[in-house]
């Protein structure tokens, strides 16, 4: 039988260790949908106990279907004065109610007599009973071997006595975790060996798996010379979040696994969502794409001039490892307008939409799209936007309302109240003029009331839409408050969300771009539905 590699995501604990790394958990149930699309195996929550915002992650969690990865509750062994039955920490982890519990334990007895402050042989009592006591009441439960490589090079056999209660406490995978960072690739081997005899000598099936931190920057290459010796799990982030300098990058490990090693990972059936996951995770964080990563890069495939050109447009192997589409990306030609041609196809036929690859128009598309990236636009969690601009392009959309002015005016007259915000709204739909205003929680809020009041009469569908997230993204401090913002909403009906986009200089005007393909899009959906 093949060996299969599983793939264990702690982006939502680990990665929002990550300095200036924040999901609210509304983006972590959109994280969570996304990695289980992309075939994750394991989808670490967080730590159940830890926050109000846990417990309502996890209580909001028992709602959500995931096809295929299987949510993991996280926490630690039981404290030494309190049995399991007794631990909030360990009863948190089941009321969690997540199919697999995932708990950490001392590997190093430094970390045992400074840390924890209790013998040595109570540490091995505690990872045992808290194990056992979960056994019976979880589908899957691993153990992650906290600063276990620290641990083995200082006092082996004390290390290797902890995974032994791991496994007697009934552990079906144990992750060795190089908590520090600082451990390099070639320190890896001998280790790994010495732990496969061990577990061998207790004639049990656990598997082994591999948490590595990205301190000495060797934490890819340490997971994956890990699974070379055998390990059959892989622990890590997306974008490689976490704290100080991260943890594994997943999005490096994945496609070395399966395009590189040939390795059977149920994540390879749709590794072409990695891109997609990739960019999802920072929109939603609000941080800045880092253009230079492996694989998910928008400077991973991209060709600048002179002779890396001329051989690629011959044949991509000649400039690449790998073709950029298995992994969701796009070779970039710079200096060539097949920049982005790709990608449009794709969307095009993602959205139902018949383009040609010579038609005339799609030089048009990517001149108009280069020109809005250029000006700030990014559409990997505002598809709704971009399928507007190429209907647009296409002669396709229609003009629903057209708008003539709006005024949103702010105005406090007691330093000791909130201030009031109006918004008005001078608009025709078919030929009707529309003049409405609305009060609101803040410009925004103003400008989607009146929006909706104004609208609502001709599109009674425009009830059921919700804005359920807003975010405000500064492009550039070079200009201070002057500098232009990217806003990014996130709207649902009954039926599905979609996200959409605006660009400005001023928040108000970008928060404008945003809404109105809002309302588009959804009647823009309804029309498709009807038709």
């Amino acid at each position: 039988m093949a060996r299969i590699i599983e793939l264990y995501d702690t982006t939502l604990r680990d990665g929002t260790q990550a300095e200036n790394f924040n999901l609210s958990v509304d983006d972590k149930i959109k994280v969570c949908r996304q990695l289980d699309r992309l075939g994750i195996d394991f989808i670490e929550g967080g730590w159940p106990g830890s926050n109000p915002l846990a417990v309502d992650f996890f209580q909001q969690m028992q709602g959500v279907e995931l096809k295929h990865a299987k949510l993991a509750a996280f926490g630690s062994t039981r404290h030494f004065q309190k049995s399991p039955e007794n631990d909030a920490n360990i009863q948190a982890l089941l009321n969690a109610k997540t199919p697999a519990v995932t708990i950490f334990g001392k590997s190093w007895d430094i970390h045992v007599i400074d840390a924890l402050r209790i013998e040595l042989e109570d540490n091995l009592q505690i990872i045992e009973d808290s194990l056992a006591y979960l056994r019976p009441r979880v589908q899957h439960l691993i153990y992650d071997a906290e600063h276990f490589f620290d641990g083995f090079k200082n006092n082996r056999e004390y290390c290797l006595a902890t995974l032994g209660k791991a496994i007697a406490g009934g552990a079906e995978t144990i992750a060795l975790c190089d908590t520090n960072g600082g451990t390099l690739p070639h320190e890896i081997p001998e280790i790994i060996h010495r732990v496969q005899q061990y577990c061998a000598e207790f004639k049990s099936d656990v598997r082994i798996g591999i948490h590595s931190h990205n301190d000495s920057e060797t934490a890819v290459a340490n997971a994956l010379i890990c699974v070379q010796l055998g390990a059959n799990q892989v622990q890590g982030t997306i974008n490689g979040f976490g704290e100080r300098c991260g943890n594994a990058n997943l999005t490096s490990i994945i496609p070395a696994l399966v395009f590189k090693m040939g390795l059977e990972c149920n994540v390879g059936k749709s590794i072409d969502q990695l891109y997609t996951t990739a960019r999802l995770v920072n929109e939603l964080a609000n941080l800045p794409h880092n253009r230079y990563q492996s694989y998910v890069g928008d400077s991973a495939f991209a060709h600048k001039g002179g002779v890396h050109v001329s051989a690629v447009q011959r044949n991509p192997m000649t400039y690449e490892h790998l073709a950029p589409e298995k992994v969701g990306n796009i070779r970039r030609v710079l200096i060539s307008d097949q920049s982005g041609k790709a990608n449009v196809l794709h969307k095009a036929q993602k959205y139902g939409l018949v383009l040609d690859p010579d038609d005339p128009l799609m030089a048009s598309i990517i001149s108009e799209l280069k020109e809005l990236e250029n000006q700030g636009y990014q559409y990997e969690a505002a598809e709704a936007s971009f399928e507007l601009l190429m209907r647009r392009a296409l002669g396709l959309q229609r003009e629903f309302f057209q708008l003539e002015a709006f005024r949103v005016m702010n105005y406090k007259d007691s330093m000791t109240k909130n201030p009031i915000t109006e918004a008005t709204i001078r608009l025709y739909v078919d030929g009707n003029e529309v003049h409405t205003a609305s009060m609101g929680d803040g410009p925004v809020n103003a400008m989607d009331r009146a929006l909706r009041k104004a609208l609502t009469r001709f599109y009674p569908s425009l009830e059921d839409v919700k804005l359920t997230d807003y975010k405000v993204r500064v492009l550039t401090g070079e200009y201070g408050t002057g500098a232009k913002v990217r806003v990014l909403v996130e709207s649902k009906d009954l039926e599905s969300s979609w996200g959409t986009v605006g660009v400005s200089v001023n928040i108000i005007e970008a928060s404008w771009q945003a809404l109105v393909d809002s309302i588009n899009y959804k009647l823009m959906k309804d029309e498709k539905a009807v038709s």
